[in-house]
């Protein structure tokens, strides 16, 4: 187990290396000059050169790299080619508004997921099932966009009970924000929700094929009851897999939900960057989302040693 830990723990790292190369590589190999971009066309030489002093872009590329990479490190990466402010508050305020959407997408997806498949496994020969398997096929071809749009115009602008868009932080009003928070969150959820449940019923009718499954239900349990009791921890191992692939999928999902539902959150502030050619401000967030997938796919090695006990056992 320890010999698995420090080897998944070394490639992250390594992983970690090689994009961060890869993302700062591709921003200084792309087309114009933010001293350019910042100061505007008819910018003097002089100014140009001056700015370019100012934002360190003077330097050579190795050291450019390695300051900014420090700055990643103690979340200080450097001051916006466009606003002169310090990006690392910039980031955080906007990141903190995409964990919360990300979280209660992904906490409402495994609620609904998890039972919606294991009764679809557990009914797939009955009407029941059968319906909410194709429910399940309809909701994964639909994108999470337009379950936004569709809320909005539903229960924002017919009914009114929630607003369309807008944020408020949690602790200046608790009740607005979970009002501002529901339709973004559920729009995101249903459809991850929607494919994940077709992974879990995948998963738990492969685990009803097995002996051990057949021998519980001799002993007297019902379908249900065997799978809860010695089903669901082998199910989850396959799926585990497609949840952190799911989790990876929610974080670029939300850049266009944010939008839609006008959040200031990480995704607006990464295309706010793009249009102004932010390209410091681009290279963090693109480093910041390519982290938290890598890390993501760390903790779900992790948890495999947590589901699985043959991992635990030396060689």
């Amino acid at each position: 187990m320890l010999w698995r830990l420090l080897t998944r723990t070394g490639v992250l790292l390594v992983s970690l290396a090689v994009a961060s190369v890869a993302v700062f590589a591709t921003m200084n190999i792309l087309p114009g000059d933010p001293a350019e971009v910042a100061l505007g066309v008819n910018a003097t030489e002089g100014a140009k050169a001056a700015l370019r002093t100012e934002f360190g872009l003077d330097r050579p590329l190795p050291v450019q790299y390695a300051d900014w990479m420090g700055g990643m490190l103690t979340f200080d990466p450097g001051i916006s080619y466009v606003s002169k402010a310090a990006i690392g508050p910039q980031v955080l305020d906007r990141l903190l508004v995409t964990l919360w959407l990300v979280g209660a997408a992904m906490a409402l997806a495994i609620l609904v997921a998890v039972p919606m498949g294991t009764w679809m496994a557990v009914r797939h020969r009955h009407p029941d099932g059968v319906a909410l398997a194709a429910v399940s096929q309809v909701g994964v071809a639909v994108p999470a966009f337009l379950v936004g749009v569709l809320f909005i115009a539903v229960f924002a602008v017919r009914l009114r009970w929630l607003p369309s868009g807008g944020w408020v932080a949690p602790a200046d009003d608790p009740v607005e924000f979970v009002r501002h928070l529901v339709l973004p969150a559920t729009a995101l959820a249903l459809v991850q929700a929607a494919v994940l449940s077709r992974y879990v019923r995948s998963a738990v009718l492969d685990v009803l094929r097995e002996d051990y499954l057949r021998t519980a239900r001799a002993k007297g349990l019902t379908p249900v009851g065997a799978m809860v009791r010695h089903g669901l921890r082998n199910a989850a191992i396959p799926v585990v897999t497609v949840l952190g692939l799911q989790l990876a999928t929610l974080l670029v999902g939300a850049v266009v939900v944010e939008q839609v539902f006008t959040l200031p959150g990480l995704g607006t502030l990464l295309l706010g960057a793009v249009g102004q050619r932010d390209l410091l401000m681009v290279q963090t967030v693109v480093m910041l989302l390519v982290a938290a997938v890598l890390i993501i796919n760390w903790l779900v090695d992790l948890v495999y040693v947590v589901l699985d006990p043959r991992l635990r056992v030396a060689r």
